[in-house]
């Protein structure tokens, strides 16, 4: 396992990120679950995997899918699809099997069923495909959610270990987050 550490004082980028620390590629097939209506990620990766990719922005909030759909419109990529989901629901969200990278970016936290929304991730994914989970760090910050709310980054390895996934890196994403990148 790799040990990223970027510097304390940036914040979050997401193109970075997606491109030098996951090693996202033209031509991928990306999930994002629980994208958000500020769709960072989704945009992020809609212009790495370019014409020849596809992005799905999963969440469970029509009013920030539609949100998503203006922003993808406005910048001019057609490359993202969204898609209405329950995550917590086995099976319940149509995308096709073969993702080649999932996303679950301060997703996690906002739910009681990690395991679950994990599964469900790992069910998209293609045999050696990528999940990608950022979260809040475990202690209290200068912004971000109640501590109780975050999740201690060995709970999700515990989990993805659960599923079969192996750890390749984790890193530090920001001031405020970690990184954790597994393997299907």
């Amino acid at each position: 396992m790799e040990k990223i550490k970027t510097s304390d004082t940036s914040l979050m980028d997401p193109t970075q990120i997606l491109k030098e620390t996951v090693h996202l590629d033209y031509g991928s097939k990306v999930a994002d679950l629980g994208c958000g209506a500020m769709a960072y990620f989704t945009l992020a990766a809609s212009k790495i995997v370019g014409n020849n990719g596809l992005v799905y922005a999963v969440d469970i909030q029509k009013e920030v899918l539609s949100s998503v759909e203006s922003k993808a419109k406005l910048e001019g990529l057609p490359n993202i699809k969204t898609v209405w989901s329950d995550l917590e629901i086995a099976g319940a969200t149509k995308v096709p099997e073969g993702i080649n990278l999932c996303l679950l970016v301060t997703t996690l936290f906002q739910n009681n069923n990690h395991l679950q929304m994990m599964k469900e991730s790992v069910r998209l994914l293609e045999k050696g495909g990528k999940l990608l989970v950022i979260e809040w760090l475990p202690q209290q910050t200068a912004i971000g959610p109640d501590v109780s709310k975050r999740i201690d980054a060995d709970i999700i390895k515990k989990h993805a270990e659960e599923l079969g996934l192996s750890l390749d890196k984790e890193f530090s994403a920001g001031p405020y987050h970690y990184g954790l990148i597994f393997t299907k």
